[in-house]
């Protein structure tokens, strides 16, 4: 982000929550930066944020999706924006947003898999009817897809075969949107614990409407099964957000059956891109790889010597 930016993105919120006011007598404590990248940044004060989405970033593409987050059939699983429009600052789309406590990481004992579960549940659930006609797929293969182009961009690596061989024996749906077997299922498209808030009901709610759209639940599911797989999500955290979820019926697994079938894919285009991720920042930092990358690498090594049809099921 330019570094005029983000100054100017503070004071557009401070004017949201005190319109008209020329002073602000909240205190420095009430400002602060929540996150600052490529693909958005976003600053609170006092119980509003603003976000400033990645440039690029479709305007009525963001505008299906603030309507979903807005509608009352999402009321208690989505925050819901705080107006359904949005604003423009240096040619990146602002929406203003609630605050929300998010999970805390210094206790991961107490994360909250059943909630984060239980709200994915819901979310897919949501009928059709309520999904805009401009709301656009999820892009869970995309954005694999773009791990995939940055990690050939990042130049030569050791560690880049395995990730591209796993790569290379996906089928075709898991590496392009278009062949998605599912596109009738609200999905998140970007699950994990820090896309959780909780309001100061104590209401735990999804955020990020980023990636929301239509796709392949099973997608939602994968980021937490690939790192089950990888030994990296402790077998009790899965088991509890696994169960939980099947005990909302959600639609990604059968509750009576083996779930691997449905997560095996989704899964694996996961540990791919979790790799090629981790190899691009790698290279940009000219640091080795880490203990996590390390162990991300190795399963993307296994697994293209198991592709899917030969070997279902993710090989650890």
């Amino acid at each position: 982000m330019t570094a005029d930016v983000l100054p100017t993105l503070a004071a557009k919120v401070r004017a949201a929550v005190h319109p008209g006011a020329s002073v602000c007598a909240c205190g420095t404590e009430a400002s602060s930066v929540l996150a600052d990248r490529p693909d958005g940044t976003v600053v609170r004060h006092a119980d509003t944020v603003a976000k400033a989405h990645a440039p690029g970033t479709d305007p009525g593409e963001l505008a299906a999706r603030m309507a979903v987050a807005a509608h009352r059939a999402l009321d208690g699983v989505l925050l819901a924006p705080l107006s359904p429009g949005t604003a423009e600052l240096h040619g990146r789309l602002v929406t203003f947003w609630p605050y929300g406590t998010p999970v805390d990481p210094e206790t991961p004992e107490a994360a909250p898999w059943e909630e984060a579960a239980t709200l994915l549940a819901r979310l897919h659930r949501t009928p059709e009817t309520v999904l805009p006609s401009g709301l656009p797929p999820m892009r869970g293969p995309a954005k694999a897809a773009r791990a995939i182009a940055r990690l050939h961009a990042a130049g030569p690596h050791p560690a880049a075969a395995p990730v591209l061989r796993a790569w290379s024996v996906l089928p075709a749906w898991a590496r392009d949107e278009a062949s998605m077997p599912n596109t009738r299922t609200l999905c998140h498209g970007d699950l994990h614990l820090g896309q959780l808030v909780h309001d100061p009901g104590g209401t735990w709610l999804l955020i990020d409407i980023d990636d929301l759209g239509r796709g392949d639940p099973a997608w939602d599911l994968a980021r937490p099964a690939a790192w089950f797989a990888c030994g990296l999500l402790p077998p009790d955290e899965w088991t509890r957000f696994l169960t939980a979820y099947q005990k909302a019926e959600g639609p990604a697994v059968p509750t009576d059956t083996d779930p691997w079938p449905a997560l095996d894919v989704p899964a694996r285009a996961l540990t791919v891109q979790t790799g090629a991720q981790a190899i691009a920042k790698a290279t940009a930092a000219s640091r080795a790889l880490d203990e996590v990358e390390v162990a991300v690498i190795d399963a993307c090594d296994r697994m293209s010597a198991h592709p899917p049809e030969l070997a279902p099921g993710f090989p650890t």
